[in-house]
């Protein structure tokens, strides 16, 4: 029966692949972002850095040094970049899920309190407290890592409503930060995501619902799972914007954050986001990947979203391959560091056990 199971959803990969496809070739590629040289550099330097961590952090589970639950989150790079980078760091808020790494380190959270929170010390953004799946700094306005699917929605609702109150109702005619809250396919069957969508329209909301569709639900296919795989479509529902991209692509990523960004901070409400990108490893480093098929990975190895930026940027002629070599060596110092500090660092003081349980003055 076992051996059923992986025949039928490989074969559904397969298929699921094919539609994928179809759907990517549909989209409007026209509307991508134009960045200078900075920009791109900037882009390229983001999500090489989020790559080589997460490969970094392969070696250290596989090594004995990393433990629990690790989530990678390699492929996916274009969207945590694409939309972050679109944003105001320390201005407006992120929220994350168990995948988490990433996006922390695109909001700004340094590579070496990301490293030790992966070590559980004291070092880490989390105190060494949270681990991997629950990352938080409250310095680079990220809301959190949640361990559960949908958990984290409601939490950047209110980090929305925050926003909106303090304008509409305490008079700060300042207060226009957006919210971007990342979770995947697999959430959008769950009830949370639909009251949460329904109370952002109601309220116009500065949010950004930002669905990571990797197709895959830790094994359960996406087009097995829902009604209507386009998640996009559902915004309809609510009446609010809804949006489809290629989240292979960074520049399109980019596009569309903005607009999304732009629509919010106008007071015209939030946006439901869906990025067609892929995980290139299983759910966890405990997964043997083993139900999806070798052409769907091949397929959407071909998209590598750092590959297809550094086509985009050589052929503009903004960079040289050997000024992006350059970049990618800064990247591995940086990633060998934070490892060192990671490992030197102290471990939590057990004295210290029951501290930030309860909020202190």
């Amino acid at each position: 029966m076992g051996q059923d199971l992986a025949v039928d959803s490989a074969s559904i990969g397969i298929a699921a692949a094919g539609a994928h496809a179809e759907r990517l070739s549909n989209l409007v590629t026209s509307q991508r972002a134009i960045v200078d040289r900075d920009t791109g550099l900037d882009l390229y330097r983001d999500m090489t850095l989020g790559r080589r961590f997460e490969d970094k952090c392969a070696e250290m589970y596989y090594r004995g040094k990393m433990f629990g639950f690790v989530h990678l989150y390699n492929g996916q790079e274009a969207v945590s970049t694409g939309v972050i980078g679109a944003m105001k760091r320390q201005h407006d808020w992120f929220c994350s899920t168990y995948r988490d790494h990433v996006h922390a380190l695109s909001a700004g959270v340094p590579a070496r309190e990301v490293m030790s929170e992966l070590f559980g010390k004291e070092t880490g953004c989390s105190k060494g407290r949270g681990g991997s799946m629950h990352l938080f700094s409250k310095e680079h306005h990220l809301l959190g890592g949640f361990a559960f699917i949908a958990e984290g929605i409601p939490v950047a609702l209110g980090s929305a409503f925050t926003s909106r109150y303090k304008r509409d109702a305490l008079g700060d005619a300042s207060s226009n930060s957006v919210t971007a809250a990342f979770f995947g396919d697999g959430t959008c069957n769950n009830g949370q995501f639909f009251e949460c969508l329904n109370m952002a329209q109601l309220w116009k909301l500065p949010i950004l619902f930002v669905v990571e569709n990797n197709k895959w639900a830790i094994g359960m296919a996406h087009d097995r799972a829902t009604s209507d795989p386009e998640i996009w479509r559902k915004a309809g529902s609510f009446g609010m914007a809804g949006e489809e991209v290629d989240g292979m692509d960074v520049l399109a990523v980019r596009a569309a954050a903005q607009r999304a960004i732009e629509r919010a901070r106008a007071g015209e409400g939030p946006t439901v986001l869906e990025c067609l990108t892929y995980r290139f490893r299983g759910h966890s480093l405990a997964d043997p990947d083993e139900l999806r098929s070798e052409q769907e990975k091949l397929f959407w190895a071909k998209r590598d979203p750092l590959k297809a930026l550094e086509r985009d940027l050589t052929e503009a002629g903004l960079v040289t391959s050997d000024e992006l070599r350059g970049i990618e060596k800064e990247i591995d110092a940086v990633i060998s560091d934070c490892v060192d500090f990671a490992l030197s660092a102290p471990e939590p003081d057990p004295a210290e056990l029951t501290r930030y349980i309860w909020a202190e003055d």
